[in-house]
């Protein structure tokens, strides 16, 4: 079981090195990012909520709550 351990690892260090190896040809190009038009904002789909009354001017009168 150690040694089956011990060669997980090894294979797992080795591909990941070759992952990072700088031996390949290829190059990065950078892409020159492409022109659109400003879109306009799509309206929305609901219609702001109006309030079906308006808020009370004055408080609620303050009264006690009935005892039980």
């Amino acid at each position: 079981m150690r040694k089956f351990v011990i060669a997980s690892a090894s294979a797992l260090a080795v591909l990941g090195l070759a992952a990072c190896s700088d031996t390949d040809d290829t190059s990065t190009q950078s892409v020159e990012p492409q022109q659109t038009a400003p879109t306009t904002p799509a309206p929305s789909a609901t219609p702001p909520a109006s309030p079906a009354e308006p808020a009370p001017s004055s408080p609620a009168p303050s009264s006690p709550a009935p005892a039980n």
